[in-house]
Order: C-alpha cells, then structure tokens, then sequence
C-alpha cells in the first residue's frame, strides 16, 4: 500500500497550525465570542488526521489502474460520473468538503452571545457554499467536459444566460415562458365578487351539487402571491377544498405600488380579512363561518379576529392556521437578520418618517433574501446549470410562482418587523392596539387546526406549535414531512410524505412529537375530516356567484394577482 511522502506530516501539520491561527484571529473580530484552546486544539487534531487521510487515498488513485472510479460522494454537488473519474476533481471536492466540516465545528464551537453566534454560523454557512469547487468552471469536471463535447457552445449559451439574468436582475430558476396565470397556473374557475385597493376577493364556482352552509375563506400571505394554493387542477389545495363541497373564498392581495407606500399593518387588518369577513357575510348571509390563514396570512387573519373579538364578534366557526407564526421567540433563521439597528434602519429608510415619505419593500429583496436561505438549492444550483453548462432550467410551477414577487408598503412592513419578529408583542394580551383595539390572541373562541412541517426553515415547526398555548379554542395540532411549501401542499393522490398526529397537546412540542403516531400520506384528509363539522348542513350550491348586492367583477384569477412587482 502507497504512503505518503516523509515530509507531509510537517506540510499538513503547518497548515493545520495556520489554519486554526488565522480562524481564531478571525473570531476575535467579533465581539463578545470566544474559541476555548481545547476545542481548536481537538479541531487542528481532527483535521490533520482527515486531510491525511485524504492525501494517501489520493495517492492510491493515482498509483491504481487506468480507468478505476472514486466511489461517488453522498454530496449531489459531486455525486456525477466525472468528479469520480477525475482523481485531482475527486480530491478537491472530499478536501472542500473537510475543510467546510471543519469550519462549520469551528463556528458551533463559538463561545458567546447567541445571537452574535448564529450569525457567524450563517455567514460562515453562506461563505462555505459560495466557494464549493463545483461553482467554478476551472473545477468543474462536468462543466469541463460539456464545453468539449459541444465546442464551446455551452460556454457561450451559459455567457447568454448571465447577461439575461444580469438585465432581469436574478437568477433564472424555471422557464417563465411556459407559464401564464390563469392559463395554465391558478385556473380554477371562479371571479371576482369585491375589490378595495389592497385585495379582490374570489369566489370559486362549486364542484359538487350540494355545498356546506357555512362558507370557507382563505387568507394567504401577502408576501407571495396567492396562487401557490392552486398551482395546477391536480396539486391545488382550493380545487381540493371546493371538491369537498365547501364554498370556497379567497384574498388575492394586491402587489403594491409606490402608490399605497403608506398602507399600514392596521390597512392591511381592515382592508384584507376584515373587509373580505364583512363581504362573505354579505354575500352567503352567515355572521360565522370557516377560515384558514398561511404563513403570515395566518398571522394577518388571526390579527384581524381578534380585533373582532375585541368588538364583540366571532365570526369564526373554525380557524385553521398553516405553518404561522404567533408566537415569534424563537424565528429560526430569519432570526439572523433581525435586531435593533436592522430594525431602524428600514424605519428610517422605508418607514413612515423616511426622508420623503415611505416607500415600498421591493419584492425582488424579499425573494433574493429567502433564496439564500436555501442558498446551494435556489441559487448556486442554478449558478452552475445556467451559467456553467449552458443548461436552461425546466419548466416548474413552483419555482416560476416563486420568482413572483410581491412588494410591500413600507409602514407596514416596519410595524409587522418590529412588533413581531424584534418585539415578540403579538402573543402578550392588551400590548398591541391594532385598528383601534387592545390585541388578545385568546379571546378568539373559534376550534383551531393548526399545522406545521417538521422541516419548515421560515416557520420552525416548535413555533408553530406554540400557537396551542396562545388560543383558547378546541385545539388540534397536525405535522407534516418536508418544507413550508413542500409540505403544504402534498394532495392525497399523490401518496407522498407522511404526517404526524397526536390528540394530546402537552407543554412541549418535543414531548408532542414523542406521544405521536407517523400516519403516511397527506394531511388534508385528516384537515378536511376535522373541518367538516364545522362547515353545516349541505344546502343546493348556488348558481352565481356573489349575490345581494355583490356582482361578478371579473373572472378568476383576477387582475390583481397578475401585477409585477
């Protein structure tokens, strides 16, 4: 068997010295953090045993017979034919993934503040991600080989790609050509029955002869476009609704211009579920009914309920909450992101005192944040297919409503920023006063379904679940597999994923977990099990839309949904 070289014990020893020199001088620049002796010294050890290691397999490739293969790396950065056929590329990729190891122990190893630590984990993170040899055409074995086979070719389509995206300004992640809403996404068939500046309001047409008397509205996020709930006939969560034989509503916020900069989380409560509330209870002639809120919509719509509540009225006959935050202690990490002096200077910059007025939250800013979440999936992936190999991204629904981005008027933005997630003040009763009343989360009254996914990075589902503390109501709390979207929406058909439940609700969400029994599938079911008590007799379903008073403005999905950002 091979052995390394005399010296390359010295070699890597000298670097292992320097390396944990320089990172330790790194960390001295951030205040209040600290790296114990021991655990750099346990580090230095760690990584010069592994990076020798390394450097005899290496020696090995190349002393083996001509045409031998790595074994493929778990990483699907590198898990192609040529990084294992490729001894220098093999190498390179194991000694990228050792050193990104090794500086991520190094970052958990940090003593101090956790905030402060969090943030050198996150930075540290992105850093490691941005370097991998699989960004850069020189490293690139498979990019390497492309560009042989096609003479250069994908070279210049990728150089075509980059001045594109530089001119859209982000990174193309779908074909957008192959998409158009209320063509081939959001086409359940349904129109517009009211409009304020900030929401249309929809009514689908029903599916089934007869329909539950009392109506369902949606309130989704405003952050995205609504239509993430119906993305095509056989993944959307409102045809599955109306197909159960609900009657089925939804917002579909407006995407802001300069020309509502000034709107307000207080414009945002009345003219969004408020207003949409007092329509459905116009039209179908029920004071309560079914509601659902997502994301930030659920937040937006639990809000608004007890602003209700507060005016002595629960128009709620069930609330169903998906992956929202109420209580905001522990963000995950949006955290990173969020402190004092971040907070100010939005408000200074966009709030309502900003030089010159307030101003909009571009969505483009909002949708490049939430990419770097996910940086190596929604952006270097993307980078080296694109840019690299001259490969156009597939065509996918989800990805194209992802990169439809929404504007957010200033005000409300640094209200909900400050109030949410600095202040944590949503959850604590009388401290917020919102549309004129004193908040109190408990005094809803409505059953409350409350779901979460178990891999969720924006709504971490431990969060989610505190909501069962918050809101006094018949409780029933269901987790999901995967991601906030991925996990959302997961029909029945589809047999995918798995689900947790568990008719208990103890303090901790952990101990929640530990009593929980797997269930495998989607989780509507069980959601349209638990619902349909709520929703009342079934009654014939009605042959127009809207009534008493409320016409048909325009058919669904409405023009509203269909402005850029």
């Amino acid at each position: 068997m091979p052995t390394r070289p005399p010296s390359t014990p010295t070699l890597h020893g000298d670097a292992a010295q320097a390396f944990g020199s320089a990172v330790a001088e790194t960390w001295k620049s951030f205040s209040g953090l600290s790296l114990p002796p021991k655990a750099l010294a346990q580090l230095q050890g760690d990584y010069l045993k592994e990076a020798t290691t390394l450097w005899n397999s290496a020696l090995e490739r190349l002393q083996a017979a001509p045409g031998d293969k790595s074994q493929p790396l778990p990483d699907r950065r590198f898990a192609g034919e040529d990084w294992a056929a490729n001894p220098a590329a093999a190498y390179l990729a194991q000694l990228y993934l050792l050193n990104a190891r090794t500086m991520m122990q190094l970052a958990e190893s940090l003593e101090g503040d956790e905030k402060t630590r969090q943030r050198v984990r996150f930075a540290v993170q992105q850093w490691i991600d941005a370097a991998s040899p699989s960004n850069f055409l020189a490293l690139n074995p498979e990019a390497l080989r492309k560009a042989l086979e096609t003479q250069g070719q994908s070279i210049a389509q990728g150089m075509q790609m980059l001045l594109k995206d530089l001119q859209q300004g982000h990174v193309s992640q779908t074909d957008t050509s192959v998409f158009e809403v209320g063509r081939n996404v959001a086409t359940t068939e349904g129109a517009v029955v009211f409009e304020n500046d900030l929401i249309q309001l929809i009514e689908y047409k029903p599916l089934t002869a007869k329909v539950h008397e009392k109506p369902f509205l949606f309130v989704p996020p405003c952050i995205n476009k609504y239509y993430i709930l119906d993305l095509q006939p056989d993944n959307s969560f409102i045809r599955y609704t109306v197909e159960q034989g609900h009657r089925t509503f939804v917002i579909s916020w407006r995407n802001p211009d300069e020309s509502l900069a000034h709107k307000t989380w207080d414009d945002y409560i009345e003219e969004g579920p408020i207003a949409a509330i007092r329509a459905v209870q116009a039209i179908t002639g029920q004071k309560a009914f079914d509601m659902l809120g997502f994301c930030v919509g659920g937040t937006i719509l639990a809000t608004a309920l007890a602003v209700l509540a507060a005016r002595g009225e629960q128009p709620a006959s069930s609330l169903t909450l998906l992956t929202t935050l109420l209580d905001f202690s522990h963000t995950g990490i949006l955290d990173v992101f969020v402190d004092e002096a971040s907070v100010q200077l939005r408000e200074m910059t966009i709030g309502p005192d900003a030089p010159g007025g307030p101003k909009l939250l571009k969505g483009r800013e909002l949708a490049t944040t939430f990419s770097f979440l996910r940086p190596n999936d929604l952006v270097w992936n993307y980078v080296v297919g694109n840019y690299l190999k001259g490969e156009s991204p597939p065509p996918f629904d989800l990805l194209y409503w992802n990169g439809d981005s929404t504007n957010l008027p200033g005000p409300m933005y640094c209200w909900y920023l400050r109030h949410t997630y600095l202040q944590d003040e949503l959850k604590i009763p009388g401290r917020l006063t919102t549309c004129g009343e004193k908040i109190d989360l408990g005094k809803i009254k409505a059953p409350v379904f409350i779901y979460a996914s178990r891999e969720d990075h924006i709504v971490p589902w431990e969060s989610a679940y505190k909501s069962t503390a918050l809101l006094k109501g018949k409780k029933r709390f269901v987790l999901g597999a995967s991601g906030h979207i991925a996990g959302v929406i997961n029909p029945p058909a589809k047999g995918k994923r798995s689900h947790w439940v568990n008719d208990a609700l103890p303090a901790s969400a952990h101990d929640w977990l530990a009593g929980a029994k797997e269930v495998s599938g989607s989780w509507w079911p069980d959601w349209a099990a638990w619902v349909k008590p709520h929703a009342g007799k079934l009654v014939p379903a009605p042959k127009t839309y809207g009534g008493h008073g409320y016409k048909a403005i325009e058919p669904a999905p409405g023009r509203y949904v269909k402005q850029k950002a």
